[in-house]
Order: C-alpha cells, then sequence, then structure tokens
C-alpha cells in the first residue's frame, strides 16, 4: 500500500521514519512518499516537496513564508486527490498539517488520514480539536491531550507516546569530578533557535569551564545547516575541548549533564536518563503572543507530563550564562533526583510498544480504505 507522510522539521522526520520502518514489518511492499527532509529520502521515501527552511519561530517569522507554504500545501493537496494514497499521516507543523487536511476534506478527499501530535496537543483549544477530529484521526502522544479530546466527545485514538520505546535508559552514573565532566549543548535544529541558544550556551559552557577546568563539552547537530552554524559559534566564542556530533543521542552518550532548547529533545534526554536545563529563548515581540497562548505552568515535555517542574526552566531573560552554569552543576553534583523523575516520566509516557501499535493502526486503516 502507499503511504503520504507530511511533516515539517527535523523531529517530526524522525518520528515519520519511524512509523514507517515499523509499518514495512507488517506491509513489506509498502511505498512511502511525503514532505521531508533528506533523512526520509535516504529512508526510503520519495519526496515530493523538500521542507527545508519551513519551519520559524512564532507566527511572525511564518509570515514571509505564508505564500510559499500556502502554495506548497495547495499543490499537495491536488497531488494527493490526483494519486489516492492509502493513508495520509501528518506528523507535527501543526498550521500547515491542519490546513492540508482541511483542504483535502474540501476537495471530497475521502481517504483515511492520520494525524500524530496534532495541534495544541498542550493549549486545550477545544475549537481545534473538534476541527482535527473533524477531517483526521488524531493521534496525541500524550494521556494529556487524549483526555482532553475524549472530554469533549471527540474520536481519538492513543497508543502512547511513539519515542518510549526507542530509547534505552542507561544506569544512573555517579557525580562528575568536581574538576571537570562532559556537557552536551543541544541548542535546537531552526536557525532562529540556534541564533538564540548557541551564544548563551557557549557563554555558559565557558562559565562552568572556568569552575570546572577539565570540562568538555559536545553539541548536537540536526542537520548541515545546524552544524555549520554551530562550527562558526566555537571559532567566534573560541570554545576549546568541545567536539560537535549529529542528534541527540550522539551528543548526550557520554555526558555528565545538557542544556536543551526545550521541546522534543528534552524528551529523548530524559528517556535517556541523562541531566538536563531547558532553554529556550524567543524574540522579545513573541512574548505577548506566547503568554497568551500557553496555559500551562510549563513549556518542557517532561515537565508537562509530570505536571511539576522535574527539568528547570531557563526562559528569556532567566537564561544567563551564569545561571544555566549553576542550575546544570547542582544536577550533575547530584544526577539522582532527575533520574528518579524521568524514571516516573517514563512510565507516564504509555507502553514501550506505543510504536508498534500506531503502525498497526496505520495498517489497518490504509486496508479498509
Amino acid at each position: 500500500m502507499r503511504y503520504f507522510f507530511s511533516t515539517g522539521e527535523p523531529s517530526a522526520e524522525a518520528v515519520a521514519i519511524l512509523l514507517a520502518e515499523q509499518i514495512r514489518q507488517l506491509d513489506p511492499a509498502a511505498e512511502f512518499e511525503g514532505i521531508g527532509g533528506q533523512k526520509m529520502r535516504e529512508a526510503g521515501f520519495v519526496l515530493w516537496r523538500d521542507n527545508r527552511g519551513w519551519a520559524s519561530m512564532g507566527p511572525l517569522a511564518a509570515i514571509p513564508k505564508i505564500p510559499k507554504l500556502l502554495n506548497a500545501m495547495l499543490r499537495t493537496a491536488f497531488h494527493i486527490r490526483a494519486t489516492k494514497p492509502d493513508l495520509v499521516v501528518l506528523v507535527d507543523f501543526g498550521v500547515f498539517n491542519l490546513r492540508l487536511a482541511n483542504t483535502l476534506r474540501r476537495l471530497h478527499y475521502a481517504g483515511p488520514i492520520l494525524d500524530l501530535f496534532p495541534p495544541s496537543t498542550w493549549l486545550d483549544n477545544a475549537e481545534k480539536a473538534r476541527n482535527v477530529s473533524e477531517v483526521s484521526v488524531p493521534v496525541p502522544a500524550f494521556r494529556h491531550q487524549f483526555d482532553f479530546y475524549r472530554g469533549l466527545g471527540l474520536h481519538v485514538e492513543f497508543f502512547g507516546h511513539p519515542l518510549t520505546g526507542q530509547y534505552r535508559m542507561r544506569a544512573l552514573r555517579p557525580p562528575a569530578p568536581s574538576d571537570g565532566g562532559v556537557v552536551a549543548m543541544l541548542p535546537g535544529s531552526r536557525s532562529g533557535e540556534l541564533r538564540r541558544h548557541l551564544p548563551v550556551m557557549a557563554a555558559a559552557y565557558q562559565t562552568l569551564r572556568a569552575r570546572r577546568p577539565k570540562l568538555r563539552g559536545v553539541f548536537g547537530a540536526a542537520n548541515d545547516r545546524g552544524e555549520q552554524m554551530i562550527r562558526d559559534a566555537v571559532v567566534r566564542e573560541q570554545l576549546r575541548d568541545v567536539t560537535i556530533v549529529r542528534g541527540v543521542e550522539a551528543a548526550v552518550a557520554e555526558a555528565d549533564g545538557a542544556w536543551v532548547a526545550s521541546g522534543t529533545a528534552t524528551l529523548e534526554c530524559a528517556l535517556l536518563g541523562v541531566p538536563c536545563i531547558a532553554i529556550y529563548v524567543i524574540p522579545p515581540i513573541l512574548i505577548w503572543y506566547g503568554r497568551r497562548m500557553i496555559r500551562h505552568r510549563y513549556i518542557t515535555p517532561p515537565n508537562l507530563v509530570l505536571g511539576r517542574e522535574v527539568m528547570p526552566e531557563l526562559l528569556q531573560e532567566q537564561a544567563t550564562p551564569e545561571a544555566l552554569a549553576d542550575a546544570l552543576e547542582a544536577e550533575m553534583i547530584q544526577p539522582a533526583r532527575q533520574y528518579e523523575e524521568f524514571v516516573k516520566m517514563r512510565e507516564a509516557l504509555g507502553p514501550p510498544d506505543a510504536l508498534q501499535r500506531c503502525a498497526s493502526y496505520a495498517v489497518a486503516l490504509a486496508r479498509a480504505s
């Protein structure tokens, strides 16, 4: 059968690839097409559109991209209507994918649409939730959202978080040596995230290294563009004993702690059992919008899952080099506190076979179409 996946950024692409791998176990002749990047192409997808540069930080940054994205969305909708894949799978990238699903239904496309990580996952937006359920089958990653959809009487499926079974939690490590250790730095994948997070992470690393002369750093890059921006920052800030690797898992493999841009990477680090501090900085003009939209106390997935701050969040003006250094050093000295909370978080995310169960449901939908 044929499956069309629509993604907008690296974290969604990673989930798409994982789900496709599980679908192949059940449907060996499966064919995959979609919107994505190089990693999806390497995983066997035929790319209908490359999503490079599509993601943005906030609505204002998205405004200049609207004509391009609208054109891509409309072309994609007509393409799907013409080719009639057995299943359309939308992965994150909320506004674009919701508009795509709505447009497909207006074009009288009757095929099944699966929406993984639907819009307003943490915003409790009843209007959007109803819209998502009208045009697709929503499959939220978190029980909080499942309960919200179900509380509205909407059709919703829930299997647990698809990443839960993909990461093996390492054994609790002893505190790092007082004069050293390894710090991972994950500044994000979007250009705006890199521009805002790299300088403060570099300064925090230098601050912590002044206290721990044998400290080493590892930057995790999400793609070629990110790696180049990190290399430029390392040279510009004259950072010593720093390496650059690809991906979260490689970055934290030997880490005693990590500074991580809030998002999926914080969840991955928690699943791996790595002490973390979450950071996020947005343009000042977006602060009002963010406060209006976010109705929860926290923004970092591990904290949202457990309903308490198990991973310190240093946001905006709180994200100073000194504060980042202080917070991470405290976790490096006493790693057991976070580790115990991460064990609870893993349990709260659902069963380890969530991805396989989601794949089984996807194949069943495709076969029934």
